[in-house]
């Protein structure tokens, strides 16, 4: 639990909201209202969109090794890990708004295994190329996370952790269904 925990706060620390806040916007009330990579970069512009892509991909990689480190295993490191992508997800330094946790997703993916973020790359690219919906294609990755995790991890917990990395961000993609 205390992984998580740890995990949660780390993914909950809104740093595109602080690096607008600090250029004087309210991510949550411009461009798209999310506060997230994709929106500082449309508000903010290119630098500071990819300083905050970095940040919320090593959130994710950090929460997964203070999980790992606190419990001892890398079981605490999956905990951690779907700690900080509900964090991002449902922030209470915004009052449990948040943004699309792709990045720190990614950066959880990245740390707990790299095969299931390339192949949740793969899929992605497939499902895009074919249908041209990006929105729906991250959705439909979100949703079979869970096997890919239980495949490549080959234990129940992997499956569990699928569930925890997929659901909120399928949740939070559900809006933009008809992008």
């Amino acid at each position: 639990m205390t992984a998580f925990l740890l995990g949660y706060f780390l993914g909950s620390l809104p740093v595109a909201y602080w690096f607008g806040a600090l250029r004087g916007k309210d991510l949550l009330r411009e461009g798209s209202g999310d506060p997230g990579a994709l929106n500082a970069f449309r508000v903010l512009g290119p630098f500071p969109g990819l300083l905050v892509l970095l940040l919320d991909l090593f959130k994710g990689v950090l929460a997964v090794a203070v999980g790992e480190g606190v419990v001892g295993s890398p079981w605490g490191g999956l905990l951690g890990g779907v700690g900080a992508v509900f964090g991002h997800a449902f922030s209470p330094w915004l009052l449990f708004r948040g943004g699309k946790p792709l990045a720190p997703g990614a950066g959880v993916l990245l740390a707990v295994d790299p095969r299931l973020l390339l192949l949740a790359l793969l899929l992605f690219a497939l499902l895009t190329a074919l249908f041209r919906r990006p929105y729906r294609a991250v959705l439909a990755v979100a949703l079979v996370m869970p096997l890919l995790a239980a495949m490549l991890g080959g234990t129940p917990a992997h499956l569990f952790f699928g569930l925890g990395v997929g659901l909120p961000v399928a949740f939070r993609h559900l809006r933009d269904w008809d992008r």
